[in-house]
């Protein structure tokens, strides 16, 4: 399946995982990736998609210092949702750029989704090139990439997990989830963000 056949088949199931809403927000499942401490008081669960621009803006101007303060010191458990939103090329980014990401395996996940993030606009302008220099940066072969994003199983996973965390009540990116309680959805700094986590008891 070539990228473009790939984002066309995902936007029906996004269209169709956008309308039951639920109050779980936030829950860890077995699927999601996190990283931090896993037996921290705190989950701060963002649902994102690396085809989202305004979620790469906060990815390279709060992310680090979010990272340095919470999650290298073990303060929070940071759990990553993953969610397939827009159209077109930001589709054919973000689901293959999750599948790459699972592919790459759990210790190299979010060191794929950085790399995504910071090559945006690139991955916007030319998705081939971009994906597979990103996939041979962690260590994986262009035939390992191909059969990663052509893998169907694994795209039925993910749209099983995008059109999950649509049921729990989350229908844009970024959204973050601060120990069940949803923050207004969209871009927050550092200082918003200390705000939620110190009122959830951290």
């Amino acid at each position: 399946m070539s990228l473009t056949k790939m984002a066309l088949a995902l936007v029906l199931a996004v269209t169709l995982a956008g309308c039951n809403k639920g109050s779980t927000a936030g829950a860890v499942g077995a699927e999601d990736m996190s990283i931090g401490d896993p037996n921290s008081k705190i989950v701060v669960a963002e649902y994102a998609s690396v085809g989202c621009p305004i979620c790469a803006r906060w990815y390279e101007e709060v992310y680090p210092a979010f990272k340095a303060k919470y999650i290298d010191t073990k303060k929070v458990n940071f759990v990553s949702k993953e969610m397939l939103v827009g159209g077109g090329v930001e589709i054919t980014v973000a689901s293959s750029g999750f599948l790459m990401a699972r592919c790459a395996g759990k210790d190299k996940y979010f060191a794929v989704i950085d790399a995504l993030y910071k090559n945006q606009q690139q991955a916007f302008q030319a998705p081939r090139e971009t994906l597979v220099n990103i996939a041979r940066s962690v260590g994986m072969s262009d035939s390992q990439f191909e059969a990663c994003i052509n893998d169907e199983k694994a795209l039925q996973a993910l749209n099983d997990r995008v059109e999950k965390h649509n049921k729990e009540g989350v229908d844009s990116t970024p959204t973050f989830v601060i120990n069940g309680k949803k923050m207004e959805p969209g871009y927050h700094s550092l200082e918003e963000i200390d705000a939620a986590i110190k009122a959830a008891g951290g």
